[in-house]
C-alpha cells in the first residue's frame, strides 16, 4: 500500500483460523504494509467478533473447528452490519476442489484462496477492495437513510426534524415527538438472548413495514437505533400523539409477524414530546426527538404495564 493512498486509520483485517501457521503467514505479510489484524481461533469467535468491530476485511478459513468458513460467510453476508459491501475471503490449506470454490462465492465470497498463497498479489487485491469498501462506508454515513428498514436513520432524522420545525414554527402550529420500540414474548427479562436475536430482525423488518404503510405523508418515520423507532407528526399535540401510537399497536395486533412459521403479535412501547404551539415551545424539534427517546427507555426500564409515557417537562415562553 503505497504511502499517499494510506487511509487516515489502518484498515482493520479480522482472520479466522485456528492453524496458527497459517494466520501467522498472512499477518506477516500485511503487518508491514499498514494492516491491523484481529485474530479469531474458531467460526463462533469469527462471528462474534465481525459484528462487534466491522472489519475492513475478513478472511476465513474453510475448515475451522466448530463451523464451516462458506457457512460463516453466508451468514454474514445475511447481517445487514456486514452486508455485501465488506470484502470476505475464504482460504484453504490444500489446492481447494472446484466444488469448494463455487460454494464460497455462491455464499458471497470475494475470493477463493488456496495453497501457495500469492501473497503480492493478495496485497494489491486488499488494496483496491479496502478504498472500495471505505468509499462505500462514506457514501453510507452519509446519507440520511437507514439501509435495512428504508426509513431515515437518526441523521435523517434530526434534518426532518429542524425542517418541520422551521414550518410549525411559522404556522404556529403544535408538533410531537413519539419513540417506540417492539416487544415480543421473546424481548422481555426472562428470554435468552439467542431467542431475542433470532427474532429481533423479523420483527425489526415487519414493524418498519408496518410505519412505511401506516404513516401520514407529512410525517418523518425513522430509526433511533437498533430496535427503536421515532415520528416526527407535525400539527399533533399530546392527545394527537396517544392516538398515533394506539393507531400503530392496533395495526399490529391485525398484522402479526410470521417467524419462522409461527405468528406472534408485536406491541409496542413509546415515548413522546408533544407542544400545543410549537412557536411557544422552549424547546426546539431536535431536543422534542430526544426528550421521547429518553422517556420511552425509562419506560422500558421499568417494570409497569404502561405502554405509552409522555415527557411532560416541556415549558413554554410566554406568548407574545
Amino acid at each position: 500500500m503505497q504511502t499517499s493512498d494510506a487511509p487516515s486509520r489502518p484498515p482493520l483485517v479480522l482472520i479466522a483460523n485456528d492453524q496458527e501457521w497459517a494466520a501467522r503467514s498472512l499477518e506477516s505479510i500485511m503487518g508491514p504494509l499498514g494492516y491491523a489484524v484481529l485474530r479469531a481461533y474458531n467460526g463462533r469467535q469469527a462471528l462474534d467478533l465481525a459484528r462487534s468491530i466491522l472489519p475492513d476485511v475478513i478472511i476465513l478459513d474453510a475448515h475451522m473447528p466448530d463451523l464451516n468458513g462458506v457457512d460463516i460467510c453466508a451468514e454474514l453476508r445475511a447481517d445487514p452490519r456486514v452486508g455485501g459491501a465488506t470484502p470476505i475471503i475464504v482460504t484453504t490449506s490444500g489446492p481447494g476442489r472446484r466444488a469448494e470454490r463455487m460454494a464460497a462465492y455462491a455464499a458471497g465470497a470475494w475470493e477463493f484462496v488456496s495453497q501457495p498463497l500469492d501473497g503480492e498479489l493478495l496485497l494489491l487485491k486488499l488494496a483496491t477492495w479496502v478504498k472500495a469498501k471505505r468509499e462505500v462506508d462514506r457514501v453510507r454515513n452519509d446519507s440520511l437513510l437507514d439501509e435495512p428498514t428504508g426509513l431515515y436513520n437518526m441523521r435523517g432524522l434530526a434534518r426532518r426534524a429542524r425542517e418541520i420545525g422551521a414550518e410549525a414554527y411559522r404556522q404556529q402550529h403544535p408538533l410531537a415527538c413519539v419513540a417506540f420500540s417492539p416487544e415480543t414474548e421473546e424481548t422481555t427479562a426472562d428470554a435468552s438472548s439467542a431467542m431475542v436475536e433470532a427474532v429481533a430482525s423479523r420483527v425489526i423488518d415487519h414493524l418498519a413495514q408496518i410505519c412505511r404503510r401506516t404513516g401520514r405523508l407529512s410525517d418523518a418515520i425513522g430509526r433511533l437505533g437498533p430496535s427503536e423507532f421515532a415520528i416526527i407528526a407535525p400539527a399533533t399535540e399530546g392527545k394527537g400523539a396517544v392516538r398515533l401510537v394506539e393507531r400503530l399497536q392496533e395495526t399490529l395486533r391485525e398484522s402479526p409477524v410470521d417467524v419462522g412459521g409461527e405468528e406472534r403479535t408485536v406491541t409496542i412501547r413509546a415515548g413522546y414530546c408533544a407542544v400545543p404551539d410549537y412557536a411557544h415551545s422552549s424547546v426546539d424539534a431536535v431536543e422534542m426527538l430526544l426528550r421521547a427517546a429518553a422517556t420511552l427507555r425509562q419506560l422500558r426500564s421499568e417494570n409497569t404495564p404502561a405502554l405509552v409515557r409522555a415527557f411532560d417537562d416541556v415549558s413554554l415562553k410566554p406568548a407574545r
